[in-house]
């Protein structure tokens, strides 16, 4: 009889059993390093304030401060309510962007586990840093100059618009950059959907702006390079979630990607330096800080692909195309304030292009094997130059119709008056430093 009860408990028992495998448990690992990754790039934005806030002038620190912390409020609302849905939704109009109901305000998703094993909250609000940082970046290039208040209108525009769009393409299963080739374009953590999107952006909207009044005849010198060096150290730290955490497990993908980050940003860093002391005889704080930047940019599409070496390679490399760019700069005469093209433009096309000469072999294996036959090192990086001149001609091309569109509504360029007086008490009433001369 109690055999029989048995028999009937676990029949009774089967559906479920079966069901409860259907369900995607929560890996709490991997979770627990998502979430992680999560607050380092969090982390990010206040680094990039005071990287950016130290390189100003006094009179400005705060108002160039408030373009990051600016974008950590409706960089958020933004993406929670249209954003997540525009970037991983299925596609819609063609491809150009995603759409999914469940994503709007994430009212779909309360309860879901990806197959990774982590809430899709956790994938969402990941995602939503980068969403941050991107426009946030753009700020540098046309720092000390711009109306804060049509500056959030931009960067709203420009998230919804260039961003998204970009994100959908390169990183969604849907997207056709995604699905480039044998493997689609490799952009591990940022280099197209960020770095270059913001730099050339950047480089648009300075252009269209115009130069700080004075410049470049007037001397305007860093207000805090001691800010700006532990600005590049948060950066620096944070950069692990950024790239590490862009694999999405918590695992062998994970050490490759975060031992190529420290890698690159310390050949950058070194390489930076060697110049200065080849040109200036000196090694500066300033250098230091920039060659750092210009070694993540560039290991940021290639985190997750390349070994050791590549990464030594691509920060060498990238700090001297990084270091070039910025000298031809000053030559051209154009006012891009913080190099921003110079560094996150310049070092991200070299970082997507070059990284298809470090490829793992067993990155290019599975890719023939996808290819149904074989595939070479000059088709992927075809495939890599087409994703780069795609992102350069949109992001150009919808940067620019934003900027005519804000024209036509006033601009974003500051008032002569507002300029001289410092954006710190234009547009905040406040002063950075207390009693210290604003100049």
């Amino acid at each position: 009889m109690k055999k029989r009860l048995l028999v009937l408990m676990q029949l009774l028992l089967i559906p479920i059993l079966s069901f409860a495998s259907e369900e995607t448990p929560i890996d709490t690992g991997v979770t627990a390093w998502m979430i992680t990754s999560t607050t380092l790039v969090l982390l990010m934005i206040p680094g990039l304030a005071l990287f950016y806030g130290g390189l100003v002038r006094s009179k400005n620190v705060l108002g160039t401060m408030m373009h990051s912390f600016g974008a950590m409020g409706i960089m958020t609302i933004l993406w929670i309510a249209v954003g997540y849905s525009m970037s991983f939704g299925s596609n819609i109009l063609g491809g150009w962007i995603g759409w999914n109901p469940d994503y709007f305000f994430l009212k779909g998703i309360d309860e879901t586990i990806l197959d990774a094993g982590i809430p899709e909250y956790v994938f969402s609000m990941f995602q939503g840093k980068f969403a941050i940082l991107t426009p946030a970046l753009i700020a540098g290039a046309f720092a000390e100059r711009v109306s804060f208040k049509v500056y959030l209108l931009f960067i709203a525009l420009w998230g919804l618009f260039v961003y998204n769009p970009l994100c959908h393409w390169v990183w969604s299963e849907g997207g056709f950059l995604y699905n480039m080739g044998a493997a689609g374009a490799i952009d591990f953590a940022g280099g197209t959907v960020v770095h270059i999107s913001a730099g050339v952006s950047g480089l648009v909207a300075a252009l269209f702006i115009g130069s700080r009044r004075g410049f470049p005849k007037a001397q305007i010198r860093p207000s805090n390079l001691v800010m700006t060096l532990f600005g590049a150290g948060l950066l620096w730290v944070g950069w692990f979630g950024f790239n590490a955490g862009s694999s999405v497990e918590s695992g062998l993908a994970t050490a490759q990607a975060l031992t190529a980050t420290q890698i690159a940003a310390a050949a950058g860093a070194f390489g930076w330096m060697i110049l200065d002391y080849i040109f200036l005889k000196k090694a500066t704080a300033l250098g230091f800080a920039s060659g750092i930047l210009a070694g993540l940019v560039a290991i940021t599409p290639a985190a997750g692909v390349v070994q050791p070496v590549g990464a030594l390679v691509l920060g060498f490399v990238a700090s001297a195309f990084c270091y070039y760019a910025i000298q031809l700069k000053d030559k051209l005469g154009y006012d891009d304030s913080l190099d921003v093209f110079g560094i996150h433009g310049v070092g991200g096309i070299v970082g997507a292009l070059l990284l298809t000469f470090f490829i793992r072999d067993s990155w290019m294996a599975d890719a023939s094997e996808a290819a149904g036959g074989s595939w070479s090192v000059w088709q992927q990086l075809g495939v890599q130059a087409a994703a780069v001149g795609i992102a350069i001609a949109y992001a150009v091309v919808v940067t620019l119709v934003i900027m005519y569109v804000l024209k036509a509504f006033g601009g974003l360029r500051s008032s002569e008056r507002q300029e001289m007086e410092g954006l710190d008490r234009s547009y905040h009433g406040e002063r950075g430093y207390g009693m210290v001369n604003p100049n």
